[in-house]
């Protein structure tokens, strides 16, 4: 006997229907590029507020920042000095490339490091909140920037 898989039959009527009928619409209204412009915005935030926590003024790196390394985050190989002011600058550095969308794939890559450095060996129990930070960096690395952004504007995908 030759048998051949059954596909489901599309419903055209009923909840089923009224739900994917919804679906194609938020999928066809929430593409790629809304979607990668506010994952942009809102991890570059993130780490653009973090960033300014550990400077006096522009990026004059705080005494409280490396006090925090030397205290509470404990990297291991970097000294303190070394590691705060590296994090400093990859928090400002890295969220304006974001919101311009310019090195958005590195810029994504460059804060998944971090957020696995911040996991692993800082804020081990923070997870759910490294996971919220690692989709929306991995769906940049992945995706790109999408349509509003520099890398676009330069033919870079």
């Amino acid at each position: 006997m030759n048998s051949l898989p059954v596909e489901p039959i599309a419903a055209t009527t009923g909840p089923r229907a009224l739900y994917n009928r919804a679906a194609q619409w938020l999928e066809t209204w929430i593409g790629h590029d809304l979607l990668a412009l506010a994952a942009r915005f809102g991890i570059a935030g993130v780490f653009w507020l973090s960033g300014r926590t550990k400077v006096d003024g522009w990026l004059s790196v705080s005494e409280n920042a490396v006090a925090l390394f030397e205290d509470e985050y404990k990297v291991p190989v970097l000294s303190p000095e070394l590691a705060a002011h590296l994090a400093a600058y990859a928090e400002h550095l890295f969220p304006v490339l974001l919101v311009l969308g310019l090195a958005t794939r590195v810029s994504a890559l460059a804060l998944l490091g971090m957020t696995a450095v911040i996991q692993v060996f800082v804020y081990p129990l923070a997870w759910p909140t490294h996971l919220v930070w690692a989709a929306a960096l991995l769906y940049l690395a992945g995706r790109g920037a999408g349509r509003f952004s520099v890398d676009r504007a330069a033919g870079l995908r």
